[in-house]
C-alpha cells in the first residue's frame, strides 16, 4: 500500500469527496436502523447492534424478553446455513479445470488444482472463519445483510487467512452497478497500538501521538472506503482525530474487496437485505407479549388479590400471606377474603402454541432440524434432500454469488500473491470454481439419479451399452457432481476402454 503525504491537495480533495459521498451512504442506511435495531432487540439481543454502540459488551438486554422461541430458531438457522454451504473442516469447495481446456490439458493441472484446494482448505481451517462466519450468518438471518472482513494475516503466521464479523453499525454500504453490495464504508474505533499495527507507514498528527503516548485507552475513528473501480477496487482509510482533521492513513489499488457483503432476501429498489426475522417480527412481538400476560396472570392467581374491611382492627400494611399465618379482625367483619376474578386466560395457551410454530415455520426450524427417525429409507433420505434444495434454493443462490464465490476467489488471490498455490487465473476458463458444500451436492443429486435410472433402463431395454451410452463421459459426470476430487477422474477414458475392461 501507498501512503500520501497529508499536504496533498489532490488527496484533499478525494478526502472531501469521499466524505460527501459517505455522508450520503449514511443518510440512507439510517432508515434501516429502527428496524434492525428492533429485530436485534427481539432475535439476537446480545448482539452489539446498531443502537448499542456505546453499551458495554457484558449488559444485560434481555428484560424485555419472555420468549425465547425467536433467539434459538435464529440460532439453529445460523447453524444449518454453516451446516450446508461452507461447513467447518470439510472440503465445501474445490477448484477444477476450466471449460477451454482440453482433455490433455486438465488432465495435466488437475493434481495441481487438487493440492491448492488442500492448501486453501488448510488456511479457512487453521484461520478463526467458522467462529466469524457463524457470526455473520447470526447477523443474516437476524437483519437480512451481513458483512465479513477478510484480511491477509502478517507473514509467519499460523494461517494466512484473519475474518472478522463486522457489525452492522460500524459499515454503510452502497450498491454497485453489477447489482452487489461492493461499495463497503467502515467507521470505526481504535486505540493507538491498533492504529500503529494496522497502518505502520501511517504518518500521524502530532497530537494523536500525545494523545496515543500518553492514554493506550484512547480511541481513534477511522474511515476506510472500497470503491470498485473496473476490475480492482480503490482503498482508503482515514483518520478523524478529535479537532476533526482528516488525516489519510493509506491509499491503495486491490484486486479483491476485503469485504464480503451478503443478503438474504433483496427487494427491488432496496441495497439492503431483509430477514426472516423481518417477515415474522410480528409473531414473534406478539408471542412475547402473550407470555408476558401469562406471567402476570400467574401471578395473580399464585398470590391473589384480596380486599378487606377498614374495621379498624385488620392492617393490610402488616399482613404477610404465608402458611401459618394469623390475621386479626374485628368481630362480626368479613375481614380478608380474596377478590373474585372475572374470567380465565386459558384460550393465551392456544394462541402462543400457533404463533410459536409460526414463528419456527418462517425460521425454516421445522424444515431444517435434524432427523428425528432412525429409520429413514433412501427415497425419503432424497425427498428430504430435495424440500431442503427447493427451500434455500434462492437464497442459496444469492450466497453463493455474494458469499461464497467472492470468498474463494480472494483466498485464491492472497494464497497465490504468496506463491502458495500456483500461479493460474481463476477466471472460468483456465481455473474454474467447484461447490461441494452440502446444499451443492444436494442439487446434484436429482441429475445424477435421473442419469442413474436413464442408464439401468438403457440397459434393461437390451440396447448395447457401447452404441447408446457414453460410459467415459457419464463417470465423468457423476463424479463432478458428487464432489469427487477432479485427479481421481481420468479425463480421456473412453467407452471403449470401459468395455474392453468389462468384457475382460
Amino acid at each position: 500500500m501507498n501512503t500520501y503525504k497529508n499536504d496533498d491537495s489532490l488527496r484533499a480533495a478525494q478526502v472531501e469527496k469521499l466524505r460527501s459521498r459517505y455522508g450520503q451512504a449514511k443518510q440512507q442506511r439510517d432508515q434501516w436502523v429502527p428496524l434492525w435495531q428492533e429485530c436485534y432487540d427481539y432475535a439476537l439481543p446480545q448482539r452489539q447492534s446498531v443502537a448499542m454502540a456505546g453499551q458495554a459488551a457484558g449488559n444485560a438486554r434481555t428484560q424485555h424478553l419472555y420468549d425465547a422461541t425467536a433467539m434459538d430458531a435464529v440460532d439453529q438457522l445460523a447453524a444449518s446455513l454453516l451446516a450446508e454451504l461452507p461447513p467447518p473442516w470439510t472440503n465445501w469447495f474445490g477448484l477444477k479445470p476450466g471449460a477451454e481446456l482440453s482433455a490433455a490439458e486438465a488432465e495435466a493441472i488437475s493434481p495441481k488444482l487438487e493440492t491448492a484446494t488442500k492448501v486453501m482448505q488448510d488456511h479457512f481451517d487453521r484461520s478463526n472463519f467458522a467462529v466469524e462466519v457463524h457470526q455473520a450468518f447470526l447477523d443474516l438471518v437476524t437483519a437480512g445483510t451481513a458483512s465479513l472482513s477478510f484480511d491477509e494475516a502478517a507473514p509467519g503466521a499460523f494461517t494466512a487467512f484473519k475474518f472478522t464479523a463486522v457489525p452492522l453499525g460500524d459499515v454503510v454500504l452502497e450498491e454497485g452497478v453489477n447489482g452487489y453490495l461492493d461499495v463497503t464504508y467502515r467507521y470505526y474505533g481504535l486505540n493507538y497500538a491498533q492504529l500503529k499495527e494496522k497502518y505502520p507507514n501511517a504518518s500521524l498528527p502530532i497530537s494523536v501521538i500525545e494523545v496515543g503516548e500518553k492514554d493506550a485507552s484512547a480511541s481513534f475513528d477511522v474511515l476506510e472506503a472500497v470503491i470498485p473501480n473496473g476490475l480492482m477496487y480503490d482503498y482508503m482509510a482515514i483518520l478523524v482525530d478529535s479537532s476533526n482533521e482528516e488525516c489519510v492513513l493509506t491509499q491503495a489499488v486491490m484486486p479483491s474487496s476485503p469485504f464480503i457483503n451478503f443478503r438474504w432476501l433483496k427487494s427491488p429498489g432496496e441495497s439492503y437485505g431483509r430477514s426472516p426475522v423481518m417477515k415474522t417480527l410480528p409473531d414473534i412481538k406478539t408471542a412475547n407479549k402473550v407470555v408476558e400476560l401469562i406471567l402476570k396472570n400467574a401471578s395473580i392467581s399464585v398470590t391473589g388479590i384480596w380486599q378487606a374491611d377498614d374495621d379498624g382492627v385488620l392492617n393490610p400494611a402488616n399482613i404477610e400471606l404465608k402458611p401459618g399465618t394469623i390475621i386479626p379482625k374485628a368481630v362480626g367483619s368479613q375481614g380478608l377474603r380474596p377478590l373474585e376474578m372475572p374470567g380465565r386466560f386459558d384460550v393465551s395457551e392456544l394462541v402462543l402454541s400457533d404463533l410459536r410454530s409460526r414463528i419456527r415455520h418462517s425460521m425454516l426450524t421445522d424444515r431444517l432440524a435434524q432427523i428425528s427417525g432412525r429409520n429413514m429409507t433412501a427415497t425419503e433420505v432424497l425427498e428430504r434432500s430435495a424440500e431442503v434444495v427447493r427451500i434455500l434454493g434462492a437464497t442459496y443462490g444469492r450466497l453463493q454469488s455474494e458469499l461464497l464465490t467472492p470468498l474463494i476467489k480472494r483466498a485464491y488471490a492472497i494464497l497465490r500473491r504468496r506463491g502458495e498455490i500456483p500461479d493460474l487465473p481463476l477466471d472460468g476458463r483456465i481455473v474454474a470454481m467447484d461447490y461441494r458444500s452440502p446444499l451443492a451436492r444436494a442439487q446434484s443429486q436429482k441429475n445424477v439419479q435421473n442419469i442413474l435410472s436413464w442408464i439401468n433402463a438403457s440397459v434393461g431395454l437390451g440396447v448395447a451399452a457401447d452404441q447408446a451410452i457414453d460410459f467415459g463421459a457419464a463417470i465423468r459426470f457423476i463424479g463432478e457432481a458428487l464432489g469427487v476430487p477432479s485427479n481421481l477422474i481420468i479425463r480421456d477414458l473412453s467407452t471403449s476402454e470401459i468395455t474392453t475392461t468389462q468384457g475382460a
